[in-house]
């Protein structure tokens, strides 16, 4: 293929990327508009029956003040409801009514005609019917009357989302081999690299001289790249029940969780203290600093061939790949929070007689305490997002593992069930450590 001839398929690509964005944009539009009327009607309801007497409402400067900015639930909910709509919405979800659904594919039947040249000149008409029917259900091919002339009728059953070739000679009595050929649809000129779109499908002429009928997708998603959010909670039902490949999914989460916390204790373990002795000496901080700030970037990924050669394949690799990803994360927090404490604290308690473990006990852990709950928060988010490629050495059980052993049967449901569970237990266990946070931490925020 030449260049210019790539160069025309990328544009005609590109250009069918583009009109597809601009169907699906104006039923954005509309379930934002929706979604938002909604939030105006809650506020509305909430401002007519809510008193502004606390102290927050009473501050009219929130710009840099932490404890005024607080998450608002309502729009915590919209935003979650906003996210279900969307899905349900591209995948036309049972859940939701028809009226917020875009388009999907065409099912039914429907027609339309081709004009043939026999080779000699001589041209005659003859109609296609089609049937169109989803994925799962066995379409009944239309009946047709063969009709009058060398072009006879013909029908086909397509699946929706599929396409299919027409050899349509097979039953006139123009062939092919004696140049006949199909020169318009619908009336209108067809070639190659000129389809001619009929309504319900478009109709290409291949290089043999076949047509190829693609019924049009809509916008909506086809299931095996994104179900309906019922399906995945009937399969989330049904696993819960009977497991999956033999192991149960408590078994799976259990040792997915089990995995990631002893590998984020040991992380934090050694990362905590390696980063207090990098923020309070010298030597220690130029000793491991070069080390901890190469081994920052680099993606726990990048580390499975060595963990396996380090450490086999066992559980022993998994927990020393989720220790890595943890440990330099914990590190570089710990030295923060202790680069961060201020020199007034420090000097005041010097002034007030405190020795060097007393400055260290009861004046850096504290103060640098907010820094390593929050480096704990990122050290779990990754860990959980490494837990997924632990499992793939040779893992027998695991969320990591069902994902991974579901896409490979195409099981699309569960591979987003089991994303579903790793974000709402990564979630959980975000909000768990800010709730410890809050009560071992209560300082945090107030000089």
């Amino acid at each position: 293929m030449d260049s210019e001839s790539v160069f025309t398929e990328l544009a005609h690509e590109t250009i069918n990327i583009v009109l597809s964005i601009a169907k699906v944009l104006p039923f954005l539009a509309a379930l934002i508009v929706i979604i938002l009327a909604c939030q105006a009607i809650w506020h509305m309801v909430r401002k007519g029956v809510s008193v502004g007497d606390s102290y927050n409402s009473l501050k009219t400067v929130t710009f840099g003040d932490e404890s005024t900015v607080v998450s608002n639930k309502s729009a915590s909910v919209i935003s979650v409801l906003l996210i279900f709509v969307l899905w349900g919405s591209f995948t036309g979800s049972k859940l939701l009514p028809e009226f917020l659904h875009v388009p999907g594919p065409f099912m039914g039947s429907g027609e339309f005609t081709y004009t043939s040249d026999n080779g000699a000149g001589d041209t005659d008409k003859a109609t296609v019917s089609i049937q169109v029917h989803a994925a799962g259900e066995k379409g009944k091919k239309p009946t047709v009357a063969s009709g009058d002339g060398f072009a006879l009728n013909d029908a086909l059953v397509i699946q929706a989302y599929r396409s299919k070739l027409l050899a349509w000679d097979k039953n006139d009595t123009a062939k092919r081999k004696t140049g006949a050929k199909i020169i318009k649809v619908n009336d209108q000129t067809i070639s190659k690299g000129n389809p001619v779109d009929v309504g319900f499908a478009r109709v290409a002429l291949t290089d043999k001289g076949t047509l190829n009928l693609v019924p049009h997708k809509g916008v909506q998603m086809e299931n095996i790249y994104l179900p309906a959010p019922e399906q995945v909670w009937e399969r989330l039902i049904t696993i819960s029940k009977e497991g999956y490949q033999n192991v149960t999914l408590g078994q799976h989460l259990g040792l997915s969780l089990w995995r990631v916390v002893i590998g984020f204790l040991i992380g934090a373990l050694v990362g905590i203290p390696l980063g207090y002795a990098m923020g309070l000496s010298n030597w220690f901080r130029g000793w491991f600093d070069p080390i901890v700030e190469f081994m920052r970037p680099v993606p726990p990924l990048a580390l499975i061939p060595l963990v396996i050669i380090w450490a086999g394949i066992g559980e022993e690799g998994k927990v020393v790949l989720l220790f890595l990803a943890a440990l330099w994360i914990m590190a570089i927090a710990a030295r923060s929070g202790v680069s961060g404490v201020r020199i007034t604290k420090i000097h005041a308690a010097y002034s007030l007689g405190a020795s060097k473990l007393q400055i260290l006990l009861h004046v850096i852990i504290p103060n640098s305490l907010p820094e390593i709950f929050t480096g704990a928060r990122v050290a779990m988010g990754v860990c959980w997002g490494t837990v997924v490629a632990a499992e793939l050495v040779a893992a027998e059980k695991g969320l990591g593992k069902m994902i991974v052993a579901a896409s490979k049967f195409q099981n699309t449901d569960v591979v987003i069930m089991g994303i579903v569970l790793i974000g709402l237990i990564g979630f959980a266990i975000d909000v768990g450590i800010r709730v410890l946070e809050k009560y071992l931490v209560p300082w945090k925020g107030k000089g």
